[in-house]
């Protein structure tokens, strides 16, 4: 078997990157926890070796999850720890997103509810008035959301040809010339 065959084309003159962490993209935290925990993940399946994170990792991926919460700026270098920590800290992470999504939804609902409650409920109309302008504004509802509607019309060149030079030659113009350039020609 020729193993040139498996040899990519090299472009010219296409400044590589000096190592492997400086090809990389920059990520948040979230990302690289992401993207670190997927390939964990992967060279478990493949190998058959499974991920079962002792207490003190998971203590210690506890720990960097309430930094991260806590301090979302702080930076820190997850190649320093093992697989089983980084992996625990996915999961940890993902289930926060996850509640942190389903807490914002149980929130929204609660502000709906109590609009709708005070716009049933008041007897002030300025009260009134100014709790359905804020839940027309919620997410979803937009009721007072500009819109704009554009229609595509497909027609034939033909068509658009003949409408075009209908334009044209409803267009009055005047040829305006520079004088100096007729006494120099």
């Amino acid at each position: 078997m020729d193993m040139d065959a498996f040899v990519p084309d090299i472009e010219e003159g296409i400044p590589l990157p000096s190592n492997a962490l400086e090809a990389l993209p920059d990520l948040t935290s979230t990302e690289e926890i992401e993207m670190r925990a997927r390939t964990i993940k992967f060279f478990s399946d493949l190998t058959g070796v499974a991920i079962e994170p002792d207490r003190d990792q998971q203590l210690v991926a506890s720990e960097l999850a309430h930094q991260m919460v806590h301090d979302p700026k702080i930076r820190h270098d997850f190649a320093k720890y093992p697989n089983e920590t980084i992996a625990f800290l996915a999961g940890l992470v993902a289930k926060t997103n996850h509640a942190l999504v389903e807490d914002l939804a149980t929130l929204k609902n609660y502000v709906i509810t109590n609009l709708v409650k005070e716009i049933e409920t008041t007897s002030d109309s300025k009260l009134r008035v100014q709790a359905l302008k804020t839940l027309g504004e919620v997410d979803g509802i937009d009721a007072f959301k500009k819109r704009s509607e554009v229609t595509h019309i497909v027609k034939p060149i033909e068509e658009v040809e003949k409408e075009l030079m209908q334009v044209l030659e409803g267009i009055e113009y005047s040829v305006v010339g520079d004088e100096n350039a007729a006494d120099h020609g």
